[in-house]
């Protein structure tokens, strides 16, 4: 059983993991590999990362796990292959700004699926929300339309980006009502991760050599965005409301807007910025809309699902 008592204070465990998410798509860039490799080896690392911690808190739970949540846990994982997959792909044609807002579209199809999952309600407010952020979605893409077909090509990967990583979290929703944390993710990691081995094995992609600096960004990735950023936020859902770390994730795109600039060169349009912050409005208004209602599949140990990036 943990202690009620936080080593560290859960709001500014909630503000490191946005900062630490905010370097995903920045190590992406960096890394000089293809998109399948370096998803499959930033869940690769994390696997083994997690594994010790899993094995010393949730070995006993694992054991008893039965069939079915084996299978559904496997068909996250292939989700979320899938999400990081298209994503990292996304970054190869369009630039960090406009990729990052658009896959942080994902509550808008989580609450899709809620409806028609688990009949969860669309408040007035919540369609306001979406409606604004389809509308900087749109901005963007005219935005990409005129710089080029690629950039467009790279908005559309991003935006299926965001509905793969939704279909991942409502299987989650259901799982995590019977699964703790460590024991949860560390099956899911594991099925994104072979789901991605075989993919790569598939379309001949080398598994190396790579140099010393991308072997550096892949174990980065796994270590900053992935541990220290989402694994962070589910650990911070013990402590505080799910509302604020949902609003919080919103800043990600904004730090890694932040980043690109100064790391990568990359400066934003005004159309880009235009987009991007109706988009973070428009999911501020749609996340606080369903603040508060009822949620038919509980969340074991008050914890809860996060974009992953």
């Amino acid at each position: 059983m943990e202690d009620n008592k936080p080593l560290i204070n859960p709001y500014l465990a909630v503000v490191l993991g946005v900062l630490a998410a905010g370097f995903s798509s920045i190590f992406t860039k960096l890394a000089e590999a293809p998109p399948l490799i370096i998803a499959f080896y930033r869940l690769g690392f994390t696997v083994l990362l997690l594994t010790p911690i899993t094995y010393y808190t949730g070995s006993n739970e694992l054991k008893r796990i039965g069939r079915r949540d084996l299978m559904l846990a496997g068909l996250s994982g292939v989700l979320l292959a899938m999400h990081f997959a298209v994503w990292i792909t996304s970054l190869n044609y369009t630039t960090v700004a406009s990729s990052t807002v658009l896959v942080t579209m994902q509550p808008l199809f989580v609450i899709a699926g809620g409806y028609f999952l688990y009949k969860e309600k669309l408040t007035r407010k919540g369609m306001v929300g979406a409606a604004m952020a389809l509308m900087g979605s749109i901005i963007i893409g005219i935005n990409d339309f005129q710089v080029g077909g690629q950039a467009l090509w790279g908005d559309l990967l991003a935006f299926a980006g965001a509905i793969f990583v939704a279909g991942y979290v409502l299987i989650g929703r259901s799982l995590r009502a019977r699964l703790s944390l460590f024991p949860y993710v560390i099956m899911v990691y594991t099925a994104s991760a072979i789901t991605l081995l075989l993919c790569s094995l598939a379309f001949n992609l080398p598994l190396y050599p790579y140099d010393k600096l991308t072997w550096i960004w892949f174990l980065l990735l796994a270590v900053v965005p992935t541990i220290f950023g989402h694994t962070v936020f589910n650990w911070a859902l013990r402590y505080v409301k799910a509302a604020v770390v949902s609003v919080s994730i919103l800043g990600e795109p904004v730090g890694a807007t932040i980043l690109a600039y100064f790391i990568l060169n990359e400066v934003p349009t005004t159309l880009q910025l235009m987009g991007g912050s109706i988009i973070i409005t428009g999911l501020y208004v749609f996340i606080t809309s369903v603040v508060g209602q009822p949620v038919e599949v509980p969340i074991k140990d008050n914890s809860a699902e996060t974009t992953v990036n």
